[in-house]
């Protein structure tokens, strides 16, 4: 944990950015938009819905209105690059079956990826393989699309799984999601300190290995803290967390303590710290009455399942998604919800990170349309908020084109210069 001084420090820095924005000087605010034309913004964890993305309009090329990331959003000064999350839920089904659906499902989502960037939307948006790729995309104007794999749950018990995605297009891994699974322990065990393999599996282990050998960034977001504390410490390449926050700050079992934070700055990787609000600013509980009623807004407009059910699964039509928000209008008023974290309040754990492992080690994320978003920063077009916010703040400009995907792009050359050396090449 930081010191007391420097925990007085971190609190006034805070204190500052609260109140230096009153009236923003014209002057500052160019600045502002100046560095953030500059930045290559990077995303690194976005879900997607298939159907979705390259269904009949409304699509990603067209633009959805409840999503918060399509084409138009990034293109409307928003994010130039973006992680889309290859993601299966976690069963606790391991049988050869179960492991086959869990790997068509990463395919499907592969697939939709790639007709978007090759078939959809060739002229405006393209798939990179590497670091050097995303910079050449950026620069002849087109928007970026890369994959990560959030939960190793799909490349069940065939190693050569690993290689599979990474030539499909992953260039992250992600052990497992919300439960254990045969490569590792999930954070979900700080729930009832039950354990599988007391972090990672043997499988696991391999995993970490072949995804050195390939290229692929591991990316600790998802497992227990013994997991990413055994990856850290056996990966030949740096980490990331793909999209996590400072447990100081929101005490959040799916955020790094500094422990964890520390050690990744020992590894030389990136916390990309997630803009999702419960991550953020731990929220008030809903009263009975809210909770109650907004189980049953749900169900009526067939959104059961919690916020999983609905960004995982099929969603409305637009008209009935206008609907559900006219009604989830009335019923906020009637039983007004937590207040949202803000764009300050995220900004509060780059803060926190910067002092903690320093500016090289600290880059942003959202898991938008996963649940991510806070007030003032919803949606990809409105990604400048947090570059006005970090330059009132004091940060320069070098700090921020760093943050917003120059780390990012660094740990992902130094994970492919750890591949051509461990396959033997130059």
């Amino acid at each position: 944990m930081l010191s007391s001084p420097s925990v007085r420090a971190l609190a006034l820095l805070i204190a500052v950015g609260a109140t230096a924005h009153a009236q923003d000087d014209p002057k500052l605010v160019a600045n502002a938009h100046a560095i953030h034309a500059k930045a290559i913004k990077i995303d690194t964890h976005v879900d997607i819905n298939p159907a979705q993305m390259i269904g009949p309009s409304p699509n990603y090329v067209t633009g959805i209105e409840r999503n918060k990331v399509d084409l138009p959003k990034m293109e409307k000064d928003g994010l130039d690059a973006v992680f889309f999350s290859i993601y299966v839920g976690q069963r606790q089904d391991f049988s050869d079956s179960a492991y086959a659906r869990a790997t068509a499902g990463d395919i499907e989502k592969f697939e939709a990826v790639h007709t978007l960037a090759e078939k959809m939307a060739p002229d405006r948006i393209q798939i990179a393989y590497s670091a050097a790729d995303v910079r050449r995309i950026y620069a002849a104007g087109k928007k970026v699309a890369l994959m990560g794999v959030e939960n190793g749950y799909g490349i069940g018990t065939d190693i050569t799984n690993v290689k599979k995605f990474f030539d499909r297009g992953a260039r992250y891994l992600a052990l497992s999601h919300d439960g254990h699974n045969q490569l590792t322990d999930s954070n979900t065990g700080d729930t009832d300190n039950i354990w599988k393999w007391n972090g990672l599996s043997p499988l696991g282990k391999q995993a970490v290995e072949e995804a050195n050998r390939y290229g692929i960034m591991m990316d600790i977001s998802h497992p227990s803290k013994q997991a990413n504390l055994q990856v850290m410490a056996m990966s030949k390449a740096p980490v990331i967390a793909s999209h996590s926050g400072v447990r100081a700050l929101c005490d959040h079992r799916r955020n790094l303590d500094d422990e964890q934070l520390l050690a990744l700055k020992k590894n030389g990787g990136v916390v990309q710290l997630v803009a999702l609000s419960a991550f953020v600013k731990t929220p008030i509980p809903d009263s009975p009455e809210r909770a109650a009623a907004v189980a049953e807004l749900r169900r009526q407009s067939g959104l059961g399942g919690g916020q999983g059910g609905a960004r995982r699964g099929g969603q409305p039509n637009d008209s009935a998604f206008a609907a559900y928000r006219a009604k989830q209008a009335e019923l906020d008023a009637k039983f007004p919800p937590s207040p949202r974290a803000t764009v300050k309040d995220f900004v509060n754990h780059i803060d926190y990170a910067v002092k903690l492992i320093g500016v090289p080690h600290v880059g942003i994320a959202s898991d938008f349309d996963g649940g991510g978003g806070v007030d003032g920063y919803d949606n990809a077009s409105e990604s400048f908020n947090v570059t006005m916010e970090l330059v009132r703040r004091g940060y320069s400009e070098q700090d921020i084109i760093a943050m917003w995907g120059g780390n990012l792009l660094r740990v992902m050359a130094q994970t492919e210069q750890v591949a051509r050396k461990i396959q033997g090449s130059k």
